[in-house]
């Protein structure tokens, strides 16, 4: 016994998220490694602390402020693109077909 209908929705490509903020992530990481080896800071004792801070920590320090906000603009820009898209609709006429097996019935 065979069903068929058909019916029209709309469709639009929408941006991946994941992508987009992987991609805030990943750009995070590396402007943390940039600024940790572009400004030798951490040789000089810090004058609100009174510590001295290694390489490794000021990157983990930079790492902490640098994801976040990366991950922020990210996700507002798969919004803006997403809000975007919304404009871009197209209408398709999609065909359902379901095919029943009788000797399922047995």
């Amino acid at each position: 016994m065979d069903e068929h209908s058909s019916e029209r929705v709309s469709v639009r490509r929408a941006p991946k998220f994941g992508v987009f903020l992987a991609a805030g992530a990943a750009v995070g990481i590396l402007l943390a490694l940039i600024l940790t080896f572009s400004f030798d800071g951490s040789s000089v004792v810090s004058p609100n602390t009174g510590v001295e801070y290694s390489t490794g920590q000021v990157f983990g320090f930079l790492l902490l402020v640098c994801i976040p906000v990366l991950l922020a603009i990210a996700a507002v820009i798969a919004l803006v693109f997403d809000r975007r898209s919304r404009r871009h609709t197209h209408e398709v006429t999609i065909d359902h077909e379901s095919v029943r097996d009788e000797r399922d019935d047995d």
